[in-house]
């Protein structure tokens, strides 16, 4: 893997919670107009730019994107964001539970995207991907990091927990979540050398979380090396911004499914129908949460049921052996009809991050007939998954804590 430092942009240490906000793609513009309502120096002025408009103001307006330029070329002026003199690497600690994950901030080289070195496991939609590229032409930068993973190496484990020992630029807690995020810088000249050297020496990162960014700037950064007639491979551009954890310290959640109907069939009947390929157990009324791969929590009725598939369900191939794969094809698909879960407006999703209790309230409210929890995928199947060059299903990952945006920028100039 090829990495560089940069020279970050970034809030004066006193702004950093002000100016950092939740990412782009995890709220909707409502919800970012109001976290934002009177403070001018939230990002979400920068990566939610509809929120200067009025209400309704469609997010893929071209006035939108100028906008976003607009705002980051103030925020530059106003000081809210300070480019950093020197080119260096950052480490970027996340706090959730009493868990702490550590990355390491970089520039990732475009060609180890584009060549697959930088491996993906979820397919990517091309209005998305064109929304992103849009907003990295116009603002010329990576306003917002990808989230990488990497086979853990206790050499950078060694170095990273060197960093931290010392004083944090920023240290603070979200409002919102009550996430912790802690950011140190590396200006160290011989400790960046030795940080680009050994990942070099790694084969492959794994995208863990923020496909479409991904492709988007790559993208970017290709295509503005096909329109430089005098390119060198040196350019700015030939680079993306990416936090990088080691494998062992990431948690991937469980990502659950709520169906609005149970395709003509009463609970008796959908039960007496799952019999066929899962062992049924009655769990009453309490949360019952998956407890092993191949376990299922379902809420219908009123009550909650342990289903445990039938060995000859699943294969040990790396997509056949997930649990999401086994209950797309045995009960949405198969019993309940639903064949496409990414255009299916009979389902819906719900991160792990919201509880159970969010899946029964659903479906006690009469908005949905049923909710289905799976037991989380690990991030070995992830990599699994995209060193065999295959795709997961779709919504079958959810990372946590989510990556915030505005502690670091990385222009392509």
């Amino acid at each position: 893997m090829r990495i560089k430092p940069f020279r970050g942009i970034r809030p004066p240490k006193a702004l950093a919670k002000q100016v950092s906000s939740r990412p782009y793609d995890v709220l909707d513009s409502d919800e970012a107009r109001q976290e934002a309502a009177g403070n001018p120096m939230s990002l979400y002025h920068i990566i939610k730019p509809e929120i200067n408009f009025e209400p309704g103001t469609d997010e893929h307006d071209p006035r939108v994107y100028e906008k976003a330029a607009e705002q980051f070329k103030l925020f530059k002026q106003k000081g809210w964001l300070v480019q950093d003199k020197e080119e260096k690497y950052y480490v970027y600690a996340q706090t959730m539970d009493g868990r702490t994950q550590y990355g390491l901030v970089v520039a990732a080289w475009v060609e180890d995207y584009m060549e697959g070195r930088i491996k993906k496991h979820e397919l990517t939609r091309r209005d998305k991907e064109e929304d992103r590229m849009k907003h990295v032409r116009v603002n010329n930068a990576n306003i917002e990091p990808v989230f990488f993973a990497y086979p853990h190496r206790s050499d950078l484990d060694a170095i990273v927990a060197r960093v931290t020992s010392t004083e944090p630029e920023y240290d603070f807690v979200s409002d919102l979540d009550g996430f912790r995020h802690t950011f140190w810088v590396i200006d160290d000249a011989a400790i960046i050398a030795t940080i680009t050297r050994i990942v070099g020496d790694i084969p492959a990162m794994y995208i863990a979380d923020g496909h479409h960014r991904s492709a988007a700037a790559a993208l970017v950064g290709n295509e503005k090396k096909l329109q430089n007639p005098n390119h060198t491979g040196n350019e700015e551009y030939n680079y993306f911004l990416a936090v990088c954890f080691p494998d062992n310290q990431l948690h991937v959640m469980d990502y659950n499914r709520v169906v609005r109907d149970l395709n003509g069939m009463t609970p008796a009947e959908f039960l007496h129908k799952l019999e066929e390929n899962f062992i049924v157990e009655d769990k009453g009324t309490a949360i019952y949460r998956p407890e092993a791969l191949h376990t299922f929590a379902l809420y219908v009725g009123g009550r909650w049921y342990k289903l445990t598939a039938k060995p000859d369900t699943y294969t040990d191939d790396p997509i056949g052996v997930l649990d999401v794969t086994v209950s797309s094809n045995l009960i949405l698909d198969k019993l309940l009809g639903i064949k496409d879960l990414r255009s299916d407006k009979r389902i819906d999703f719900v991160g792990g991050i919201r509880g159970l209790k969010e899946l029964q309230d659903r479906v006690d409210s009469g908005e949905m007939a049923m909710a289905l929890a799976l037991y989380p995928v690990t991030m070995q199947q992830i990599i699994d998954i995209a060193d065999s060059g295959n795709i997961m299903p779709p919504k079958t990952t959810w990372f946590e804590p989510k990556l915030r945006s505005g502690l670091i920028i990385h222009e392509l100039i």
